[in-house]
């Protein structure tokens, strides 16, 4: 995108690439998990143990950003697998996810 005014020109490339997208599915599961570990009346120093039922297109984000979402989320493990007994659903930019917090 491109655009000239009083003899400034601004060009901006918002392309959105594979990286940017997983670091957005990233921050917004970071978001989740931040909302729901106070619902779940969590002290703010809390270590977990987060299970998420794997999705590809989710899955990526998380291994590119794992240690992003382990830091902000204060996630001692974070395991992806294929189904869960007991779980939580969110809604991470329109995709329905199935999450157990436990605290450690």
């Amino acid at each position: 995108m491109v655009n000239s005014s009083d003899g400034l020109t601004v060009a901006l490339d918002i392309t959105i690439t594979d990286d940017l997208e997983n670091e957005g599915l990233a921050r917004e599961l970071v978001n989740r998990l931040q909302n729901l570990r106070k619902q779940s009346d969590l002290n703010v120093t809390d270590r977990i143990r987060l299970s998420i039922v794997s999705q590809a297109k989710l899955d990526k984000a998380i291994r590119q950003f794992e240690n992003y979402i382990c830091t902000e989320t204060l996630a001692e493990h974070l395991n992806l697998v294929s189904a869960l007994d007991t779980s939580t659903s969110i809604d991470v930019n329109d995709m329905i996810v199935q999450i157990f917090i436990e605290k450690v």
